[in-house]
């Protein structure tokens, strides 16, 4: 059984960082490509960052890039999501996924199921960025 559990949201001003966390147990990390995506009420969820089951290859959302950082450690079946310069609009629902497909070749395709059930989802972290 695959589970996927986050941490490390919170509160934090404009301007701010925070890094998130994911761990997986389950499936072996190594072989599977991992994603953040996040949801705000009313909204659809959206792929934020993925990270290719190799580590080589990166896929960030425009609103995103050159202030989050998706990495991962395998030894520690761990994703991370560094995020900095953090905006109000940066407020929501962060959900971390594990791809069902090992060795996936496209990332981009990863990174666009944000509504696939078969997905192994975490429970999600709330993060809210105050103006």
């Amino acid at each position: 059984q695959v589970q996927v559990v986050e941490s490390g949201g919170g509160l934090v001003q404009a301007g701010g960082s925070l890094r998130l966390s994911c761990t997986v147990s389950g499936l072996t990390f190594g072989d599977y490509a991992m994603g953040w995506f996040r949801q705000t009420p009313g909204k659809e969820r959206e792929g934020v960052a993925c990270i290719s089951w190799s580590g080589g290859s990166t896929h960030y959302a425009d609103s995103v890039k050159g202030r989050f950082s998706i990495s991962k450690i395998n030894a520690k079946n761990t994703v991370y999501l560094e995020m900095n310069s953090l905006k109000p609009d940066d407020t929501a629902m962060y959900y971390c996924a594990a791809d069902p497909t090992p060795q996936r070749v496209w990332l981009f395709e990863f990174c666009s199921g944000a509504h696939d059930p078969a997905y192994y989802w975490g429970q999600g972290t709330q993060v809210t960025v105050s103006s």
